[in-house]
């Protein structure tokens, strides 16, 4: 299966549509190797997980607004570990639903949705190639990432429920989760996380392979759709940094369950090991969670204003730049663990070195948006916002990176908002934006702009009504684990800010509704896309919607960058990658 399809990338077999076995369902649709099927398989399985995840959000919303009180409806069909009798929701079912809502969000939609669905999807299209190069761990990365959250899910119907000890499971909590009734639960997160880091690995190597091996004829490095750079320097992070976590969740199992103890101190043990390698992990993968989604706003922006991307090689650099420099700042976590003063000034300062290639790529996005010809489509809005949002987020981190400003509010709501801006504000409108940018080509239809605007204006009021107030609450000292805040006095005062929070985050929860509706409906009764809906240049809108069996008919040939819009010379506003650029027409050299 390789080997044809090197062959094929070479120009030596066409017509990669004419002959191929007819599948049965269980090939076609359950064990597919199809790139494009595994894209989708990852979509709705996301998209339910995503349900899933902003369900427990709004358990944590509802008792920190009214704590102590029932939950409605559904309060007294809970499980016993969750709620009281009366169907309130318990101090330790509270730390439980934030431990599984940011372990979801963070494993089972943020990743899968920006890596599992748009690299699979993407990445040959854009290259010009049939599909990936191991199409078998292709499918096999899926059905881990599907096992991963079921086995991490599962922990809801154990007898104690959910892990309690914080999505990052800090030992010694988590090394001692048998002494609060959790040890089945903490066990399964463990068990989870291994496997959703072998999908990781499958997934990682096989776009690695596949963008190095499988370009089409005159597609070079630097002609390259910005998407797939950075699913290519993503893939390169995941290499290397979920392998630290994976031996971490084997290490915390085998200390819950067969007597080792590396992070118990009771047993010589050091529960700062753990903090090290979460984190060494886990700042890389803040990256692995925004290099996607930079590379979709990329896309989007340059497609929609209708001008080359401004300082495309500096773009480039500055997303293999964040990939770098995102390995050696992962200290600055740990500010308030007794670092070495030394230390943690250097973690500081790359911390702050960080900014200077984000900066780039934010001013080159204000370049290309800069006197453009811009069209307000529903994903330019979601590219739009993401860039606001993420300006946010980083503004907001600069005040993290300062170790005697982080020693004061490391462990409050200030970054609960700051990491929500980033990933929700930032990840998660790119993905928004990318499922509208890309479902003509997914499903062949279009969705409604209508609604489309309507989710995006609903989801942007209400996403800065939940997060941007938990700045003040965190400067005010609400600190992040706490399931009571009235019970302090200091937070009395703050209560009002909490409920405004809460009502926001279920209103935001809502939102979601119109785009639920507009995507299921337009998959069935939307109005039949064209084959280049949004007047595109890259390669993948030069084949049918959806693409057919091998993605091209023959080996498209590449003849120039990615982004040649309002060239001079040019009787329409855009150069395709594969077609020849006219004597008259003036184009950047790639």
């Amino acid at each position: 299966m390789a080997e044809t399809i090197v062959h094929t990338v070479r120009g030596e077999l066409h017509g990669s549509h004419a002959h191929h076995p007819e599948l049965s369902f269980f090939r076609k649709y359950i064990w597919s190797e199809d790139h494009k099927t595994i894209a989708l398989q990852y979509l709705f399985t996301t998209m339910f997980f995503l349900l899933v995840g902003g369900l427990l959000a709004m358990g944590v919303r509802f008792q920190l607004a009214f704590p102590g009180a029932p939950v409605p409806l559904i309060g007294t069909l809970l499980p016993s570990w969750l709620v009281t009798s009366a169907g309130a929701i318990q101090p330790g079912g509270y730390n439980g639903l934030v431990t599984m809502h940011a372990t979801a969000m963070v494993f089972l939609v943020i990743m899968p949705f920006l890596i599992g669905v748009f690299g699979n999807y993407l990445i040959p299209l854009q290259i010009g190639a049939p599909d990936m190069a191991f199409p078998f761990f292709n499918a096999l990365s899926y059905w881990l990432f599907f096992l991963s959250g079921i086995v991490l899910l599962s922990s809801f119907f154990v007898p104690a429920g959910f892990p309690a000890s914080g999505w990052t499971s800090y030992a010694p909590l988590s090394a001692h989760a048998q002494y609060n009734g959790t040890q089945a639960g903490q066990s399964l997160w463990c068990v989870g996380l291994f496997i959703n880091g072998l999908a990781s690995i499958a997934g990682a190597t096989n776009y690695i392979t596949t963008v190095i091996n499988m370009r089409a004829p005159g597609m070079k490095m630097f002609r390259l759709p910005l998407p797939v750079w950075a699913l290519f320097i993503t893939a390169i992070l995941l290499l290397l940094a979920v392998p630290v976590l994976s031996a971490a969740a084997a290490m915390l199992f085998c200390d819950l369950n067969f007597g080792t103890s590396f992070f118990s101190a009771s047993n010589y043990g050091q529960p700062l090991l753990w903090q090290h390698l979460f984190w060494f992990f886990g700042h890389p993968e803040v990256y692995i969670m925004i290099l996607p989604a930079m590379g979709i706003a990329s896309e989007i922006l340059a497609v929609n204003s209708r001008k080359p991307i401004f300082g495309y090689k500096a773009m480039v650099y500055a997303l293999v730049s964040i990939g770098v420099l995102g390995f050696i700042v992962w200290g600055h976590h740990m500010f308030v663990s007794g670092m070495n003063i030394l230390l943690s000034a250097t973690f500081s300062f790359s911390t702050m070195v960080i900014a200077v290639p984000s900066a780039i790529k934010t001013f080159n996005w204000m370049g290309t948006v800069w006197g453009g010809s811009i069209r307000y489509t529903t994903p330019m809005c979601f590219a739009l916002a993401f860039v606001s949002m993420f300006v946010i987020g980083g503004l907001s981190g600069i005040f993290m990176a300062a170790t005697p400003v982080d020693l004061f509010i490391h462990h409050t709501y200030f970054i609960v908002a700051h990491i929500h801006y980033v990933l929700f504000g930032g990840s998660l409108f790119a993905v928004f934006g990318a499922i509208y940018f890309w479902f003509p080509k997914m499903f062949g239809r279009m969705m409604n702009e209508t609604w489309g605007k309507i989710h995006f204006a609903l989801a942007f009021i209400f996403f800065n009504c939940t997060f941007f107030p938990m700045h003040n609450l965190g400067l005010n000292g609400m600190m992040r684990r706490i399931a009571d805040p009235p019970l302090y006095d200091h937070l009395r005062s703050s209560q009002p800010i909490n409920i405004f929070v809460s009502v926001s985050a279920f209103c935001l929860g809502l939102s979601t509704i119109p785009f639920l509706i507009n995507f299921f409906y337009s998959i069935f009764k939307g109005p039949k896309a064209p084959k280049n809906p949004w007047e595109s240049t890259t390669l993948e809108w030069t084949v049918p919607s959806p693409p057919g069996h091998g993605n091209f008919e023959t080996t498209p040939t590449v003849y120039h960058g990615p982004y040649e819009y309002s060239v001079p010379g040019m009787d329409k506003d855009y150069l395709p990658q594969n077609e020849p650029a006219p004597e008259k027409a003036r184009i950047a050299v790639h």
